[in-house]
Formats: structure tokens, C-alpha cells, sequence
């Protein structure tokens, strides 16, 4: 299980490659660019550029890791699909080939002939990568990969990657947009119970030369399994001075106040769920873009929790935090679940599962999270921040 972590933190890394690549190399750059006009699109382009490059990242994990792990790439699900018609009725199905200049023949197909843009692209999508962490070396954990799903986001904050903000500040840390916010998440589960398992969340835009203006990332991992749980954190010292996150325990006397939690929020946020937010959280309120990158604030501590009240966000979106903030002693629950829960029959918390679509919908919405959720790193925060948040909602916010 250990050597399926290790491939994954690989190619989240050629993956991040190739995110890095379409902003950083001319004719792609180009491409991506014109993603911003409207109505400009060339009818003979089977896809617009944004997708892509999503489902070129995905379809390079699905061949990474059907290739290391034979069986395995017919449990990886993602956001987007590989087949695309362009406004001439003319389909192209996406894949990577054995060669190079295979790939580039068949991006050129894509692109309108594009041969640069091709050529660049097919290049960086067949180069090697090599990225492993030592903490993972060491360990030996025996899983079948039979009962292995994974749910790919290629690129979670599609808008902001476009858009490509380079010089936005952070607040207390959490950057509120701009390309900071992006991530790949790759989430592994059971598919059996639909609990995560393994998550891998790759930052490709955390500091940017200011000379040469290429970007670094990072890469963030968790591990939780049959008792052992480990994470790519373990090893960091905390400051509490650097981060909003209250981090120290919370006494009896100090749950009588509010603002003893820290919260990040999507900018589309309900209203009531806001106003409730404040009486709990006072100023440690932080918005920002993509429910990856907000989870990953959780995940940094830089925050105690992250909740969203609608059901726009995806089982994609989910499971790669949710399997690393598990390996923390934390995870992430059903907020609307939660809000009707009573703590006093002993019902345990409702988990987000993801191995089962939601009844009676289609689509996408197969997949969405339907009852919101709250991403947390400590049991004990959560349900004292459930209690304070309860008794600051009216009673039919609770019960919608």
C-alpha cells in the first residue's frame, strides 16, 4: 500500500509538471489565454484549453498507475471525460500513447494543428518524474489493491488556474484567490465501505522567482489504515503565533465564549450560516477559492474548520483531504447530518463515504455531497464548534 502512496506522490507531481507547464511555456501559455475571451473559440478545436489540460492530468494518472499496478486504473474515477466532439461534429477520445510523438499526433488533432503547442505539451506528458518521500520508505502495509477506488480532481479551481492571479497576499496565511488555490487531488478509498484511505493534495503554485517567474509547489500525503496513520505533517513543529488555528485544548469555561475557532469559507457562502459563523468565529473568518485548497488550510492548520452549507462540492473534491486529515485524528462529515443529529443518542459522527452515489439524481450529482460538509482536524474541536454553532442558528436553519 505504502509503493501505491509512493506512485501517487509521482505523478501528482508530473501532473503538477504539466499544470506549471501550460502557464509557463509560450505556446501554451498563449492557449491558456485565450480562455479568457469570450465567443473566440476556433470551431475546430475539439475542447477548450482549460479542459484539456484537466483531462490531460487525469488520463496521466490512470496510465501511471495501471501501468505500475495492473487492474488498478479501472477504479479511477475523476471529474472529466476523455471524449470530446468539437462544433465541426468531429470526436476525438484523449489518451496518452506509448511514444511522444504519438501523443503529439493526437494532441494536434485537438489543437487544430497546433504544432508547437502539441509538441510542447506531449513533451512534458512523457517526461520522468521522480518525487518520493523517505517516511514512506520504510513502511510496509499489506492492502489488495482489488478493493482500491480512487477519485481524481486533475485541477480543483479550474477559474483561478485560469485567471492565474500571481500576486494576491494572504490573510493570516490563507490566500483568499489567485493561483495558490489550485490543487490536484488524488483520494484513495475502500470500495467496499467507502472509507478514504490514502490522499495525496499537490500544491503546483506556492512561490514563484522572481527572476526566472517559475513556480514551485509542495505536495501533502496521508495515510490511514488498520490502525497505522501517518501523514506528510508528523515531522513539522507547529506555530501558534503564525496561524489563526486555535491548537490549544478548549476547557469548559472557555466553551461559554464564542470566537475560540477559526473558519474557512467559500465566498458563496449561505447567509445564515455566515451570521452564525460570526458569533462563533468573531474576525477568524477566512474566504478562499476551491474546496481542495480549503480543505488543505484545515490539513496546515490554518484553520479549525472548514465548512460549506451547499452541495456543489464532489466526492473528487473530498477524498483526498479527508483520507489525510483521518491520518491526523480529524475528517470530514455530513454538516446538514450533523446539524439533526442528536448527540445525546449516541449517534456517531456522519462521515462523508464514497463509495455510494446519492439516490434519484444523475449526473454528476451522482457524486456531490449533499448534505455540505465540515472538515476538522480534532473530534473534541468539532463538537464543541457543532454546539456553538447549533445554538447560533434558528431552529429552521437547522431543519432545512
Amino acid at each position: 500500500m505504502s509503493d501505491i502512496l509512493q506512485a501517487l506522490l509521482c505523478v501528482s507531481e508530473k501532473a503538477a509538471n504539466i499544470a506549471r507547464a501550460c502557464r509557463q511555456q509560450e505556446a501554451l501559455f498563449q492557449l491558456l489565454i485565450e480562455e479568457k475571451k469570450e465567443g473566440e473559440k476556433n470551431k475546430k478545436f475539439a475542447v477548450d484549453f482549460k479542459t484539456l489540460a484537466d483531462v490531460l492530468v487525469q488520463e496521466v494518472i490512470k496510465q501511471h498507475m495501471e501501468t505500475r499496478f495492473p487492474g488498478l486504473g479501472k477504479n479511477i474515477s475523476g471529474e472529466e471525460s476523455n471524449e470530446f466532439t468539437n462544433d465541426l461534429g468531429e470526436k476525438i477520445t484523449l489518451r496518452l500513447c506509448s511514444t511522444e510523438e504519438e501523443t503529439g499526433a493526437l494532441l494536434s488533432k485537438v489543437l487544430n494543428s497546433n504544432k508547437l503547442a502539441s509538441e510542447a505539451l506531449a513533451k512534458v506528458v512523457h517526461q520522468d518524474v521522480s518525487f518520493t518521500d523517505p517516511t514512506l520508505d520504510s513502511m510496509e502495509i499489506n492492502i489488495s489493491q482489488d478493493i482500491l477506488g480512487i477519485w481524481v480532481d486533475p485541477i480543483d479551481s479550474t477559474y483561478q488556474y485560469i485567471k492565474g492571479s500571481a500576486n494576491v497576499k494572504p490573510n493570516h496565511g490563507i490566500f483568499p484567490c489567485g493561483l495558490q488555490c489550485v490543487t490536484i487531488l488524488i483520494g484513495v478509498y475502500d470500495i467496499q465501505t467507502g472509507v478514504p484511505l490514502m490522499g495525496v493534495i499537490n500544491q503546483p503554485f506556492v512561490s514563484q522567482d522572481i527572476n526566472t517567474l517559475r513556480w514551485k509547489g509542495q505536495c501533502f500525503w496521508g495515510l490511514s489504515y488498520n490502525g497505522t496513520n501517518i501523514h506528510s505533517l508528523s515531522n513539522l513543529k507547529r506555530n501558534n503565533t503564525e496561524t489563526p488555528s486555535q491548537l490549544t485544548e478548549i476547557t469548559n469555561s472557555e466553551a461559554e465564549f464564542s470566537h475560540c475557532f477559526s473558519a474557512v469559507i467559500s465566498t458563496s457562502e449561505k447567509e445564515n450560516i455566515k451570521a452564525a459563523l460570526t458569533r462563533v468565529c468573531g474576525d477568524s473568518i477566512f474566504r478562499a477559492a476551491g474546496a481542495g485548497y480549503k480543505s488543505l488550510c484545515v490539513v496546515q492548520g490554518l484553520a479549525d474548520i472548514y465548512i460549506f452549507s451547499e452541495d456543489t462540492t464532489f466526492k473528487w473534491d473530498t477524498c483526498a483531504a479527508h483520507a489525510i486529515l483521518r491520518s491526523m485524528g480529524g475528517g470530514m462529515v455530513d454538516l446538514k447530518e450533523c446539524l439533526e443529529r442528536n448527540p445525546e443518542m449516541g449517534l456517531d459522527l456522519p462521515q462523508l463515504v464514497y463509495h455510494v452515489e446519492n439516490k434519484d439524481a444523475t449526473g454528476v450529482d451522482q457524486w456531490c455531497n449533499k448534505g455540505g460538509l465540515i472538515a476538522y482536524r480534532s473530534r473534541k474541536q468539532l463538537e464543541m464548534f457543532l454546539s456553538l454553532l447549533i445554538q447560533n442558528l434558528a431552529p429552521a436553519d437547522i431543519n432545512t
